[in-house]
């Protein structure tokens, strides 16, 4: 057997690149994952807050004038308080000129503290049945009113009629509750207040059953005897007369410490306190109220059968409130944590996408007049027939660079569109070590103007630095191997070097395979990213690309900035920033085409724009003492490296934040304003599409993907730079990747 030859049965050892292909697999599915787990988190973060503030899972519906016949008539004509032991309900009234205060839907940060020092200086304990959506929001202010000696009850989580809710929600707006209340004060209670609930004959056939089933919980259902309507703003004098209990009979007295400006309440209270004191009255909390009755005996009981064995008994101790410990007490910090953190994020970030929202629309608008004026200006007359003139016409000959790593597929029409150039061309294909006879297909062509240079494999920049080192002219033109020229592109793309400032020139690239789902969407991009984008940032001088599909350069100003860069993998990007910096000026030249082979697959999308992405970053990373520099250099570091990170990094990385909130509008809160939003944002940028593509003089039919593109391939790019910048946040890093090629974009002359 020929040493050679592999034995049978054993499989091929894996090569030096696809061990490391594989293990940079291995290293991205956890950043992916994390990636993943931030958008999660932040959804999750959204829908707590949502769920806070009654926009998820809120019932505004309020039940009135239900029958009640199915009441006990004992229970309708009975007191304030409800209990259940044993199958058997119970009503209490409180004893003769005692008031138990009690404030409904609070806490509030504004008039729950002022109300609590009313009490306090009038040496005064109240009831604060409390939404446990607020209890989670303002835990210090529950801690304060627990502190001061009173005590709470629950008044649900969101506030809604429980007559509508089915068992399910009526336990979670319990348990929430404890668990809001365990971790803002440390406390449980055994008192519950349902929402927009009053005297205790208003219980009807729909409200009973849920009474029923909260006190074979455990739970006190407490109404009232006076209502002191100070909802309805009437006035101090009229809030302390609603309020005053009739003929020296003790009350439940409800007020407000929530719900809109309760400054009247505040005025009221010192003033009814002082005046029942005068009368004679005590103030207690209804549970000091229950320990009173629970001494003398006093109330009515109903029976309604007998008892179910089964049924949890009511322990009503002398306090409805309760140190918590244990799971709950940790669930409840969990729970405030939570809501902490939502707080402050959601409002954050509300105000900071609102600042992206206006600077996304300015961008556009800037980019709609900057690019009129760009294209007004280099498409302008200059005597008959004539163009814009960068000076003298450039003929003399350039050196067209053709890295090329398995461009079999390839090679062949991108060497044959070179041959129809109308300007004088060297062609230098350089071999990055491909396996598949890509240098071999270019020999066999027989071009007398075709060199073919070999290299063991050494990536992009290695290839393109070893064809400048090799080049015969001055002017240095770079293309892939995947992409063919129009036969005019490279005259056209030299033509600025007749202004002895250009340095470099940025090409027109478009895509060829434009007829699929996939490279249509790329289509739009990249057309309005060459004409709307690169004409704005032609203008401001501080271009930030010029495209390895298409681009030129003085060979010495390559040169001068130590070649193409392999401290990144976005190579055009770092080179292009290094001769702003360098003083060297940078163009786009619209007129110079170039069509490139787009990824066909989803996935090799991904790999190509993580690779930009995280290349892009890369480049302004290492040029980031830009800012502070002077002349050219401080220049693009003051203006074109904020713009790029404005709109190519934190505009598009907080974007699926703005589609979340739309998402998230659409469902919680108000459908149809939210969608007529996002339709005025989708026609301003099918407006920019439009005019992008009425520049470059291409079919509008494409733009018919432009919604689905919204909905689809945005979120992947937005998914892709979230990836990216995990990566460099944890320090990861990239090889440049191979995409797989069809060699689908032939002849040049039949696109359009």
């Amino acid at each position: 057997m020929n040493s050679t030859t592999p034995s049978r049965g054993r499989r091929r050892a894996p090569s030096r690149m696809e061990r490391a292909a594989g293990r940079a697999a291995a290293l991205q599915k956890p950043r992916v994952i994390l990636a993943l787990l931030l958008l999660l988190g932040l959804t999750s973060v959204m829908l707590l807050d949502g769920y806070l503030r009654s926009e998820i899972g809120d019932d505004a519906r309020v039940r009135d004038g239900a029958a009640y016949d199915k009441v006990p008539r004992k229970i309708l004509d009975g007191g304030p308080l409800l209990t259940f032991a044993g199958g058997t309900a119970r009503t209490r009234s409180l004893p003769g000129k005692t008031v138990a205060l009690t404030f409904d839907d609070g806490p509030t940060p504004t008039w729950t503290p002022r109300i609590l020092k009313v009490l306090e200086d009038n040496d005064v304990e109240a009831t604060f049945f409390v939404v446990g959506s607020m209890v989670s929001r303002y835990p210090d202010v529950v801690k304060d009113l627990v502190d001061q000696g009173n005590e709470v009850g629950i008044h649900t989580f969101t506030h809604v009629d429980l007559s509508y809710q089915g068992a399910g929600r009526l336990q979670r707006e319990l348990e929430q509750t404890q668990l809001a209340l365990a971790g803002a004060a440390g406390v449980t209670t055994t008192l519950f207040r349902a929402p927009y609930s009053s005297e205790i004959a208003a219980v009807d056939n729909y409200s009973w059953p849920v009474y029923k089933e909260i006190g074979d919980l455990g739970y006190t259902s407490v109404f009232v005897d006076t209502d002191s309507d100070d909802w309805k703003k009437p006035g101090v004098s009229k809030i302390v007369r609603w309020a005053t209990p009739k003929k020296n009979e003790g009350a439940v007295v409800l007020m407000h410490d929530a719900g809109g400006d309760r400054s009247e309440t505040v005025a009221a209270l010192d003033t009814y306190i002082k005046k029942m004191k005068a009368k004679g009255y005590s103030f207690t909390t209804v549970s000091g109220a229950m320990a009173k009755l629970d001494g003398s005996g006093s109330g009515v009981a109903v029976g309604s059968g007998s008892a179910d064995t089964g049924t949890r008994a009511v322990n009503v101790a002398r306090s409805g409130q309760r140190e918590a410990g244990g799971a709950i007490l940790y669930e409840g910090k969990a729970l405030i944590w939570a809501v902490a953190v939502a707080e402050w994020i959601v409002p954050l970030l509300s105000s900071f996408l609102f600042v992206v929202g206006v600077a996304v629309l300015g961008r556009f608008a800037m980019m709609l007049v900057l690019a009129r004026r760009h294209h007004r200006q280099r498409n302008r007359r200059r005597g008959k027939g004539g163009r814009f003139s960068w000076g003298p016409t450039v003929t003399r000959p350039v050196t067209v660079i053709v890295p090329a790593y398995n461009e079999k597929e390839c090679i062949a029409n991108t060497l044959d569109s070179l041959a129809r150039s109308t300007h004088p061309i060297e062609i230098i294909v350089v071999d990055d070590g491909s396996t598949d006879g890509t240098s071999a297909i270019a020999e066999s062509l027989g071009m007398p103007n075709v060199r073919v240079i070999r290299q063991r494999n050494a990536g992009k920049p290695a290839a393109l630095n070893n064809g400048v080192r090799h080049a015969s002219h001055d002017i240095v033109v770079m293309m892939d191997g995947d992409t063919v020229f129009e036969p005019d592109a490279v005259h056209q793309l030299v033509q600025p070097f007749a202004d002895p400032e250009v340095g470099a020139v940025a090409g027109n690239a478009k895509v060829g395979n434009r007829d699929t789902l996939i490279g249509a969407w790329q289509h739009i991009e990249y057309v309005m990213g060459f004409n709307l984008d690169r004409r704005m940032y032609d203008l401001l001088r501080c271009m930030p690309t010029i495209p390895g599909a298409i681009g030129a350069f003085r060979r010495d100003a390559v040169l001068e900035v130590g070649g193409m860069s392999e401290d990144t993998l976005a190579e055009d990007t770092d080179i292009t920033i290094a001769l702003h910096r360098a003083g060297r000026r940078v163009v786009y030249q619209e007129h110079a085409r170039a069509w490139t082979e787009a990824p066909a697959s989803l996935r090799q999308l991904w790999s190509q724009r993580y690779r930009w992405s995280y290349g892009t970053m890369q480049a302004l990373w290492k040029h980031r003492t830009s800012l502070t520099d002077k002349g050219p250099s401080g220049r693009f570091g003051r203006v074109g490296m904020p713009l790029v990170v404005l709109f190519q990094i934190v505009t598009p990385l907080f974007a699926p934040l703005i589609d979340v909130f739309t998402v998230y509008s659409m469902i919680f809160v108000d459908f149809r304003l939210s969608l007529l939003a996002w339709l005025a944002v989708l026609v301003v940028q099918l407006v920019c599409a439009a005019y992008a593509f009425h520049l470059d003089r291409e079919k509008y039919r494409y733009l018919a993907m432009l919604p689905l593109q919204q909905l689809a391939y945005r979120q992947m790019m937005y998914l892709v730079l979230i990836h990216s910048s995990v990566t460099a946040l944890t320090g990861g890093r990239l090889r440049w990747q191979k995409l797989k090629r069809t060699g689908e974009v032939g002849n040049p002359a039949g696109m359009g």
